[in-house]
């Protein structure tokens, strides 16, 4: 059974005295146990709205989500209903995502599906900051001691509190300089084989969707124009965006950058 079931949803966005804004149209595409699912495009496609409708945060405006075989009820991430706290979400600000005001270890623990002793939340923070690459001793300081990527990985950690089936990562790296976000991409990729989770994984970034993503998914103007498993679509890309986010990914050395021009045609 797929884990995440998106059925030709539309979003379109309605603004008062402005024209109404189509933002996703028609998007089907679904993630099964243990698959990284990457769905790439540029800045305004669409993807964001697509995200919040894919963890339940907005309703789309026709077509249907479906979470472990049922239909997922849209509500606020603080106020979720049991059945959704399998499907969590980790954000693009690691800086933005964590109180200043509390500790890691309490903080880690917000995730938690039911209240657990004093001992037993000890416990488990230390469990989980492990689990992401952090001393357990962490548990004890506060967000403003830690870089971007570990920031990231206590938000991660955050999100494992639940043991979701599904994880949406929505452009995780884009804040992280590139030894961070190469460090997360491995983490990510190792706990959804570890933990046989699914995951959205979205993205500018075509390159970075192809070293974690098993499927990819490329999103233009609201719409997905090509999609199959990343590697053929990297080497066998048909659709001209795909092509052009393919010419457009920076490399090395004369013979290389020839290579990927005569690839983009």
């Amino acid at each position: 059974m797929k884990v995440l079931e998106i059925d030709d949803v539309h979003v379109t966005h309605h603004r008062r005295g402005q024209s109404d804004v189509r933002a996703v149209r028609g998007v089907s595409l679904s993630v099964a146990p243990g698959q990284v699912v990457g769905l790439v495009g540029e800045s305004g496609c669409g993807k964001s709205s697509l995200a919040r409708v894919a963890v339940g945060l907005d309703a789309p405006t026709s077509g249907t989500v479906m979470f472990e075989g049922a239909p997922l009820v849209p509500s606020r991430l603080t106020a979720r209903a049991k059945s959704a706290l399998g499907l969590q979400m980790v954000f693009q600000n690691p800086y933005a995502s964590l109180s200043p005001r509390r500790t890691i270890g309490s903080q880690v623990l917000d995730g938690l599906r039911s209240p657990v002793s004093r001992a037993e939340g000890e416990a488990e923070a230390i469990r989980l900051l492990e689990l992401v690459g952090l001393d357990p001793d962490s548990r004890r300081r506060y967000p403003n001691q830690f870089s971007g990527g570990q920031r990231q990985r206590l938000a991660i950690a955050r999100a494992l509190a639940a043991r979701p089936t599904l994880m949406i990562a929505d452009e995780p790296v884009t804040a992280l300089d590139a030894f961070s976000s190469a460090q997360i991409v491995k983490l990510l990729t190792g706990l959804v084989r570890e933990l046989d989770m699914g995951m959205l994984f979205i993205s500018h970034d075509l390159s970075l969707v192809r070293a974690i993503a098993d499927e990819t998914a490329v999103m233009y103007a609201g719409e997905i124009v090509e999609r199959g498993p990343s590697e053929k679509l990297w080497n066998e890309a048909q659709h001209d965006y795909t092509k052009t986010l393919i010419s457009a990914i920076p490399v090395i050395g004369p013979n290389q950058r020839k290579k990927r021009t005569a690839h983009a045609g």
